[in-house]
């Protein structure tokens, strides 16, 4: 969460996965956030596994990590395994706590629902 939020601080690439439903984003999202209902994700072509590949240490840069996150952190888990299932090799990360905890503890500016 606070590493996020370090992240998110420095101006780090990343790409933050939305993975609620439709009315959660629109209620309470983070900002340049993409939104993908888990349901949608398996089907999904969505260009997240393009660039999946490690920096291969001569001049390639990895691609940017993904953060997935949803209302309390259970489905961003799963959005995180369906990804690594697909093949995809970018670091990934599941918000723990979802924006509900990122309400509390980062941004309290960020509605609770």
């Amino acid at each position: 969460m606070e590493e996020l939020a370090t992240w998110l601080g420095e101006g780090r690439p990343l790409v933050l996965l939305d993975v609620r439903e439709p009315w959660e984003h629109e209620l309470a999202a983070l900002p340049n956030s993409t939104l993908v209902p888990l349901g949608e994700l398996a089907d999904s072509d969505l260009g997240l596994d393009q660039a999946d590949t490690p920096a291969t240490g001569d001049g390639d840069e990895a691609a940017p990590a993904l953060v997935a996150y949803c209302h309390h952190g259970v489905r961003s888990l799963h959005a995180v395994a369906i990804l690594r299932d697909r093949g995809s090799r970018r670091p990934m990360y599941s918000l723990a706590g979802g924006i509900d905890a990122w309400s509390r503890r980062i941004d309290p500016a960020v509605p609770r629902y």
